[in-house]
């Protein structure tokens, strides 16, 4: 089984997704930033607007809206504290 990362994407109101993922993909003020398993540590502002991509076993895809906030990797993964977090349609997705 591949290495995985937990991730957690945390509302100002809510946790709105908690899990095991492949990847993250998010846009921060310095560009799209794509976080695997083993990364460095690194605090990221997210850029406005923005999406968060979390990439599941199996090749599955969800995706978030996000404005505000920031990513944080860790020894323990991901962290996306973020203002509002809406999920993404499946049919808007793209893969």
């Amino acid at each position: 089984m591949a290495q995985q990362l937990h991730v957690e994407l945390v509302a100002v109101e809510e946790k709105v997704w908690s899990g095991e993922a492949e990847m993250v993909v998010a846009r921060t003020t310095e560009g799209e930033l794509g976080v695997l398993p083993g990364h460095a540590p690194l605090l990221g502002q997210l850029a406005e607007p923005g999406q968060v991509r979390i990439k599941l076993a199996g090749g599955e895809q969800v995706a978030f809206e996000v404005a505000g906030g920031f990513l944080s990797v860790g020894p323990q993964g991901v962290t996306v504290l973020a203002e509002n977090a809406t999920p993404v349609s499946a049919t808007a997705q793209s893969h």
